[in-house]
């Protein structure tokens, strides 16, 4: 059940009344936590006995994690894991560690988490690795076009040795983060309400000429424009507005980040191109990590592990049964509630988005950039090495079997 439904029937009032008197880290760990629906008593109560459950004794360590964008009505649409990694850690460590979540952009938004975490305003944060490129380039390895071919894939890469050399140790070691789990989705074009009534797209060529809101990302802008999508820099706050007034044809990113961002009213097709990562991510400053002993540390890599199985399991079942994304769509999702077509191209279009665009195709549009992340990652041919490391898992997988590993453990 998602939260939006367990707080049906508490007002936002109501709700920061509640989080006023135990705070909202306690309200929402409460709620999160809760089997069904909640009254106004039920989330009081349970918030009380998780904030007298957490403050039973004095923390070693408090850390703050602002989650760029989430809030109590939508951590349940995209699964990203957030506070079942803070309710299982706190639990994990007998409270020695207390984690206070400040979400819906109070401290930090898409663009700035990963800076204000470098800046030890907060020591753990949640944002897209695509926003976060901005403050720490080195997150542009996971966006070469169409180096995973499936969400499976990017599982499979999160669970393994090779994502400790090619992606977790270059970017703890450049930008002074620690990754330490992430959703994984994959991106397209979300198209504004002036499509609505045009036929659903099934090529890229459709779509050729249409303006579209880009991400942080560097290497999205090069398949981009490599497809004739002409990518338009738009914080992700007036993207929204961007579709809503036809400023822009569309937007570059994910079908759940549509469903918890409220963008599903004004997007009318759901074109899933799926040519590079949408992961949102939760990391931690190597600084804060440092400062732990070693049963510390272990316990917040093992809350990690256990947040991405349950991200794993989680977010698949609500791509389907909560956002809609589906052929044919299940009744009550969020798309389906708001008229968003889902236009799922064939393998023989998607093959055809590759050429125009990977770096398997056309490898002089990627020189630049991939020259820069194999020097910092110590000399890896990234691109080939996670692309090669992703193969060994037959295409067919389905995401939810791909097999959870330690990725710290060979």
């Amino acid at each position: 059940m998602k939260i939006s439904d367990k707080l049906g029937g508490i007002s936002r009032r109501d709700l920061f009344r509640v989080a006023g008197q135990y705070g909202m880290s306690s309200t929402l760990l409460a709620a999160g936590s809760f089997g069904g629906a909640m009254s106004l008593a039920n989330l009081a109560s349970a918030a009380e006995s998780s904030y007298e459950k957490r403050f039973k004794k004095e923390a070693k360590f408090t850390f703050k994690f602002g989650a760029a964008g989430f809030n109590e009505r939508n951590l349940l649409i995209e699964r990203a894991g957030c506070l079942e990694f803070a309710r299982d850690l706190e639990s994990r460590t007998d409270g020695e560690i207390r984690v206070e979540f400040i979400g819906d952009n109070q401290i930090c938004g898409q663009t700035s988490c990963v800076e204000k975490t470098q800046q030890g305003i907060v020591d753990i944060y949640a944002a897209s690795t695509q926003n976060s490129a901005g403050g720490a380039p080195y997150l542009n390895v996971l966006d070469y076009a169409y180096m995973f071919r499936n969400r499976a894939d990017q599982y499979h890469f999160l669970y393994s040795p090779e994502s400790a050399k090619l992606l977790r140790e270059p970017y703890e070691k450049r930008h002074g983060l620690k990754f330490l789990f992430s959703h994984a989705e994959l991106r397209g074009i979300q198209l504004g309400l002036a499509w609505e009534d045009r036929d659903t797209v099934t090529s890229v060529e459709q779509l050729a000429g249409t303006k579209n809101r880009v991400t942080g990302t560097q290497l999205g802008r090069i398949a981009m424009e490599a497809m004739n999508l002409n990518p338009v820099p738009v914080a992700w706050e007036e993207t929204l507005d961007g579709l809503k007034q036809g400023l822009i044809d569309g937007a570059e990113t994910w079908a759940s980040a549509v469903a918890y961002a409220n963008m599903s009213p004004v997007v009318s097709q759901s074109v899933h191109l799926n040519f590079f990562c949408g992961t949102e991510h939760t990391a931690m400053s190597a600084k804060a990590f440092d400062s732990l002993g070693g049963e510390l540390q272990d316990a917040v890599m093992e809350s990690s592990y256990l947040a991405q199985v349950h991200v794993q399991a989680a977010n698949e079942a609500a791509l389907v049964k909560t956002v809609g994304q589906s052929d044919p769509q299940l009744p009550g999702t969020i798309f389906a509630q708001n008229n968003v077509r889902n236009a799922f191209l064939s393998d023989a279009e998607i093959k055809k988005a590759e050429e125009m665009c990977s770096p398997e195709y056309q490898p002089q549009l990627w020189e630049e950039w991939r020259e820069r992340l194999n020097g910092w990652s110590g000399g890896h041919d990234t691109y080939q090495e996670i692309y090669d490391s992703v193969r060994t898992l037959p295409a067919e997988t389905l995401p939810e079997n791909v097999e959870p590993r330690r990725w710290w453990k060979s």
